[in-house]
């Protein structure tokens, strides 16, 4: 995981307002997400197995996630790297895999070596800069 830096650090704004923003962009609320918490991911670069996100945390500061108007505060952002079998697994799941009726598959690494590690943060940083921030007032 590689953090970056960002004036979005604490900045405020509405979950929905932003969320219909920055979904042209590519971002999509993360997995992971409580109704007091969540993130806005995106993928910067997916290669074989091997998918790097940019990752904006956030905390709801006032009603819950799945509300339009809850208000939501960021924490740093970062950059990660998930690695997944691009092969057949031969499990009860292996059908569905191969069908594509299994959207998802659990990453065999949640926190894979991120390689030129400057060049994903200097993007990391840019795409945030550029595709997130301009939405703030």
């Amino acid at each position: 995981m590689l953090q970056i830096e960002s004036n979005i650090v604490g900045k405020e704004i509405s979950f929905g307002y932003l969320r219909d923003h920055i979904e042209r962009h590519g971002f999509t609320i993360g997995g992971n997400w409580e109704y007091h918490k969540g993130s806005f991911d995106t993928i910067l670069s997916s290669e074989g197995g091997e998918t790097i996100y940019l990752r904006v945390p956030f905390i709801v500061t006032q009603g819950e996630l799945d509300f339009y108007d809850a208000q939501i505060r960021f924490q740093n952002p970062f950059v990660i790297k998930h690695v997944t079998n691009v092969g057949l697994d031969y499990d009860e799941g292996s059908l569905l895999d191969a069908t594509g009726a299994s959207q998802f598959q659990t990453p065999l690494d949640k926190d894979g070596y991120i390689h030129d590690k400057s060049k994903w943060i200097e993007v990391g940083e840019k795409v945030v800069a550029d595709k997130v921030l301009p939405y703030f007032h």
